[in-house]
């Protein structure tokens, strides 16, 4: 499996997942605002990968800050910090990640500038590094919802390519596979983007796992007809409560779970769990521009000129419709997320049985 990102020879290489799964073509990133414009366009995507990303564009930015001290290094960076930012507003990890070298740089307030640069490098390393991990252990939890002979419906993508690697809504798949269980993946085609059909059925077929692609309104034809046992999906930001956002769609895909009695699970990294936000209207909506909808890969145009458009890039499904959520710290209840942010807390009590 290509990797989404990795830091090579002072430059960030960023996979352009815009061309996937037709052409594997990598773009050599040797400027933050090059990350950044990765990131609007989609060359990379998914809240993991983007977090990683703009640790990565906040340590490539900080090689040309001109500074005497950390002072003025940490006013140098600032204007790195808000153009990461502004890139994408749903996900939370981009904000994480800002967060995360912020409180780096707080605890190496004593190092020289040039070691700050260096040592802002690995930390955007460790950032990829642990994701993976993060991904593994999701992977290893989620696994025990799968069970031999299951149809697993998945919608956007949520694999590899959104993260360091592995994947969150993918990695119960890998690792139910590794053990051995003998199950398919329907994939929905994840309209406009297309996130689904090419990236990950193409990742699932690499992977060796049987894959179906369907249109997006085909789901609940085959939930009616009982093809479907369970749905994992990704996350982009999950409030305190349990509501989740994901990529435009998922909340459809919630209720007719909800309708057919089939559990809808969630695959949600700590890292994406929004804690200071009480419910999902405080989650912000990003909207894209029309161009997605009318044309396909801004090329064939499918809609007559001059017709309005919402492009809404995600949604919000409310936790009543979300059957359990998967962490690298165990699966849990949505109402019983909060607790992870709780000391004393035994998680053993709280996390689901399977």
């Amino acid at each position: 499996m290509v990797n989404a990102i990795e830091w090579k020879d002072g430059k960030v290489i960023i996979l352009d997942q815009s061309k996937l799964p037709f052409e594997v073509t990598f773009v050599e990133c040797t400027d933050y605002r090059q990350v950044a414009e990765g990131i609007k366009k989609l060359w990379i995507r998914g809240a993991p990968a983007i977090g990683i990303a703009a640790a990565m564009g906040l340590a490539l930015g900080a090689q040309d800050i001109k500074a005497n001290n950390l002072k003025e290094f940490k006013k140098g960076l600032e204007p790195i910090v808000d153009e990461m930012l502004s890139t994408r507003p749903t996900a939370v990890n981009i904000r994480w990640a800002v967060e995360k070298i912020r409180k780096f740089l707080r605890e190496r307030r004593g190092e020289s500038v040039n070691r700050l640069k260096e040592l802002l490098i690995d930390e955007a390393k460790k950032i990829l590094e642990e994701d993976i991990e993060v991904n593994k252990a999701i992977g290893k939890w989620g696994a025990e919802l799968i069970k031999d002979g299951n149809t697993i419906l998945t919608h956007c993508n949520a694999g590899a390519l959104a993260t360091g690697g592995y994947g969150t809504a993918t990695a119960p798949m890998f690792v139910a596979r590794e053990q051995g269980k003998n199950f398919e993946v329907i994939v929905d085609e994840t309209r406009p983007v297309l996130q689904g059909a090419r990236l990950t059925a193409w990742e699932l077929m690499q992977k060796g796992i049987p894959v179906t692609l369907i249109t997006d309104n085909t789901a609940g034809a085959l939930m009616n007809m009982g093809e479907i046992d369970l749905v994992i999906v990704g996350t982009d930001r999950t409030a305190r409560n349990g509501d989740v956002a994901n990529k435009i769609g998922t909340y459809t895909v919630a209720v007719l779970c909800k309708e057919h009695k089939i559990p809808f699970y969630v695959a949600a990294p700590i890292s994406s769990i929004d804690f200071s936000i009480s419910s999902g209207k405080y989650i912000p909506i990003e909207e894209r521009g029309p161009e997605e909808v009318t044309h396909i890969f801004g090329k064939c145009q499918i809609a007559p000129d001059g017709v309005k458009v919402r492009n809404i890039a995600f949604d919000v499904t409310p936790h009543k419709y979300v059957t359990a959520i998967i962490t690298e710290k165990g699966i849990f209840r949505p109402k019983d997320i909060k607790k992870l942010t709780q000391k004393n807390v035994d998680l053993d009590e709280v996390r689901l049985k399977v």
